[in-house]
């Protein structure tokens, strides 16, 4: 794989995880508020992006040199 092609997939792994700690972080104040529909929405949507996450770091590591 081009070091171009790592280095756009590492930043992207960056952006998703700043996305995903932001939900997770929305979660939490949804639960604050007791606002149980939003943090379930907001759960499943982050734990999705996080699944994401990790499998594009396996396909990184596969790649690196």
């Amino acid at each position: 794989m081009k070091q171009t092609t790592i280095d756009a997939l590492l930043r992207l792994y960056d952006q998703l995880e700043e996305i995903t700690t932001e939900l997770y972080n929305l979660v939490d104040a949804a639960l604050e508020t007791r606002d149980y529909e939003d943090a379930s929405l907001l759960q499943a949507r982050a734990d999705i992006l996080y699944e994401q996450m990790e499998n594009l770091d396996v396909v990184i590591s596969e790649h690196e040199d």
